[in-house]
Formats: structure tokens, sequence, C-alpha cells
């Protein structure tokens, strides 16, 4: 499990491409320190496996279902990604629950630019718009966020000059596609509730 608290932005070293998948080797000190064969690194939000690893760098093989429900496919060498170990049991959940499993992507809209920080607006997928709310929790390329307005096919989220330093949406280009991850206690309570509806209609 993740908490959406990006530790590092690190760097797309090497691009493989290996068929219907691809290794992809990243650079990334701070996330590798201590870090061991198959342990988890969310790399822009999607929950890989460590293949290999040294030198401040990580080798992690994605297959093509990740490529083709994620913005990974689109990561080339130079590419700023953001990084996040999984979080320590006993450790303080900084953001919020975080999967580190796409669940599906959007696009920069548009960006307004104040003194202080940016409000940048997101295209949302038709599927996921009845789990997106305003003050609720999303994932956007790993980053942990709260919603501040959330329309039928779009959200915005605001973004303190912190998060623009030290990740991937300081970057962000308006038709930049990111990964999202919903809040997963929305996607139980759906679950759950349309079980009670099904039971109550026997």
């Amino acid at each position: 499990m993740f908490t959406g608290i990006v530790e590092e932005l690190g760097e797309v070293t090497a691009v493989e491409k290996l068929g219907d998948a691809s290794r992809f080797r990243l650079r990334g000190p701070v996330v590798t320190e201590g870090a061991k064969h198959g342990d988890s690194i969310a790399v822009n939000g999607v929950c890989l496996t460590v293949v290999d690893l040294g030198d401040g760098e990580f080798t992690a093989d994605v297959m093509a279902e990740t490529l083709n429900r994620s913005s990974l496919g689109a990561l080339e060498t130079g590419s700023r990604v953001n990084l996040e170990r999984p979080m320590a049991v006993g450790g303080r959940l900084g953001g919020h629950i975080v999967q580190g499993h796409v669940d599906g992507t959007g696009r920069i809209v548009d960006r307004k630019i104040s003194e202080n920080w940016e409000i940048v607006k997101i295209s949302l997928p038709a599927e996921l718009t009845r789990y997106v709310v305003e003050k609720g929790s999303i994932t956007v390329d790993g980053v942990s966020l709260t919603v501040v307005d959330a329309g039928p096919d779009y959200f915005t989220i605001s973004l303190i000059p912190t998060t623009l330093a030290l990740t991937t949406l300081g970057i962000k280009e308006p038709g930049d596609p990111v990964n999202l991850e919903v809040d997963v206690i929305a996607k139980y309570v759906e679950r759950l509730l349309g079980d009670r509806d099904r039971e109550d209609t026997k």
C-alpha cells in the first residue's frame, strides 16, 4: 500500500521493448536505498516490481495490460517520473490509501497560474465520474490530491509550490496523459450497496 506522498522525482534511463511488454530502467537513489529484488515501487502511481537494481537505479517489467491501462506506455528515455516506496507498517498515512492500481487515464486540460498555487483541470473518463466528489481524494500520477471541483467529465486540483517543484505535475502540459486512481473506499461502498440492493429485491 502507498500513501500518494511522492518521495522522489526520478528519471527513466532506458526503455527496452519486449513485444507485448516493456522493461524500464529508472533512476531513483532515494527509493532504491535498502530496496531488494521483488520489492514494490510506485512509478507515476503504478505499483511495479523491482527486477534488478544497482547504482541508484532499478529495473521493472511492465506487461501489456499495464501499458494499455496507464500512461506508462508513453514514457521514454529522459522522462521524469514520480517514485514512492510502499508505506511501512506503523508509518504515517500522510496522503490517503493508494493501491498503485490505476483505474484509468485522464489528460491535462488547462492550468490556471496564480501567485502561490495553480489550479489544474484534468479530463475524467465517464466510468470514473461516480467515484470523484468535491473535497474527496484522488491520485494523479501517484500524487495524493484533494478534488476542488468535480464536473461531468473533468475535475480540478489545486497544487501548492512544493507539489509543483517535487513532482511531475509541475512540468505536465495541456494534452499530457496522467494516471488516475480513485479512492478505493468509494469502490467498496458501491459494491456493498449494490449487494444490499440485490438482496432487498429477492
